[in-house]
């Protein structure tokens, strides 16, 4: 024989068969609009309309942030309270169980997005903080809640001069999860306000504050999450020390690297978005992490590079004080040419080109009398190094050489002299 239903669920059931849960579900509907409308209004005073997907309050849409569960589950509480004066509860009674899950679960999930990027793990942890929450709210509503917290505290057992059970380690894996949550909540936020509208050296320093704050707020709260679970702090100061040794001996490198990265964020010798070349490797910084950065190069590929050896290593910084690069391509033609023609039509090649900067201007110089012909250099100044060099210098020799040939403007090639020498029957070349 099956048993009889709780009484709780049995009144539930039964006050969902009257004429009085039309007022429940009126004054629901209500709440729904009035949590609607106001997240709406914050939205449109915080001038954060919800369209980011790593917004935690908002979301994509204004109903899938944190802040309209949040105010759906205080309204529906205040409206249970003016509604029970009137009526016998049913809805109400479901309702506020099932918001208290789906705050907890979008809180849980939101917050994992915006502090990491999407992987199986953190998908994992997604569907398990679901799956925790709407089972809790099964057994809150059916009324069996209770009962399976006293069974679970039931099955217990002795650690040391401590007694830990079951629900001890539920309850207090649950208070450490949310302390977590909390704590990420907090960096994403302080992350999202002090990397906003921030570029080239600032971006490095708030950068370097933000992944402090991050850490330090990791920290506590894992401590916080440990204590409430009920291990001893004190236990860990033999963990600390061993951490110590290890890093003084087996770890040296790693954490040579770590506090490389921090001095490199701080002092700004190398930020995000300067041109380097280190060790012959010559691209575009990045992302400045704190073991390595990350230098692009013009081809595309990208190296990573330790912090310790960008601070014991001689590195070229091509933009640390200004963006403006000089950059210049030889040319020879024969000894017969026009040389300010020449030099004229050099100029107006690279000024042909959009990217090549007015101020300071490009010059031409008459480098030396070669061998074969006079050599010219011409220089020029760009203001856009990430777009590449080769392709500057590619457009510029092209015109160069369509230029001389319009003009009938020689370009020499080698010249050898072969001297003949006769002595007798028999002859050789020399060169």
């Amino acid at each position: 024989m099956s048993e009889a239903p709780t009484p709780d669920l049995a009144s539930w059931l039964a006050a969902l068969t009257q004429t009085s849960a039309l007022v429940e579900l009126a004054a629901l509907a209500a709440c729904v609009g009035l949590a609607w409308l106001l997240s709406s209004l914050v939205a449109r005073a915080l001038d954060v309309p919800g369209r980011t997907a790593n917004s935690i309050m908002f979301g994509r849409r204004i109903v899938d942030g944190v802040l309209f569960p949040a105010l759906l589950l205080c309204l529906t509480y205040l409206a249970r309270k003016g509604v029970a004066h009137l009526v016998p509860l049913a809805l109400f009674k479901i309702a506020l169980p099932v918001l208290v899950s789906l705050l907890v679960i979008r809180l849980g999930v939101k917050v994992l997005q915006a502090a990491f990027s999407e992987t199986a793990l953190v998908r994992l942890l997604e569907r398990t903080i679901s799956w925790v929450a709407w089972l809790a709210m099964v057994l809150w509503v059916s009324g069996l809640l209770p009962l399976v917290m006293e069974e679970l505290d039931q099955i217990s057992w002795s650690v040391g001069g401590s007694t830990l059970s079951v629900r001890k380690i539920i309850e207090g894996s649950l208070t450490a999860g949310l302390v977590l949550i909390l704590s990420l909540w907090i960096s994403s936020t302080i992350e999202a306000k002090v990397l906003r509208n921030a570029t080239g050296g600032e971006l490095s320093l708030r950068k370097a504050v933000s992944n402090a704050a991050r850490a330090l707020l990791m920290f506590v709260g894992l401590l916080l999450a440990l204590s409430a679970v009920g291990i001893d702090l004190t236990a860990l100061s033999v963990l600390g020390g061993a951490i110590g040794v290890g890093i003084g001996f087996g770890l040296q490198k790693l954490a040579a690297n770590y506090v490389s990265g921090f001095v490199i964020l701080a002092e700004r010798s190398m930020r995000i978005g300067d041109n380097v070349r280190v060790d012959g490797y010559e691209g575009r910084i990045t992302e400045i992490n704190a073991r390595y950065t990350v230098i692009r190069s013009l081809s595309g590929g990208e190296s990573i590079v330790p912090n310790e050896i960008l601070i014991t290593t001689r590195v070229e910084n091509l933009t640390l004080a200004d963006s403006q690069l000089w950059q210049s391509t030889d040319v020879s033609v024969g000894y017969d040419s026009d040389v300010d023609q020449v030099m004229q039509l050099l100029l107006q090649a690279a000024q042909s080109q959009p990217r090549v900067l007015a101020d300071p201007a490009p010059a031409v110089t008459l480098m030396a009398f070669g061998a074969d012909g006079l050599e010219f250099r011409l220089g020029y100044w760009i203001g856009d190094p990430e777009n590449g060099f080769n392709n500057l210098r590619s457009s510029i020799n092209l015109e160069i050489l369509r230029l001389l040939r319009q003009h009938r403007i020689e370009i020499p090639y080698p010249q050898r002299v072969i001297h003949q020498a006769n002595h007798g029957p028999q002859s050789h070349l020399a060169a």
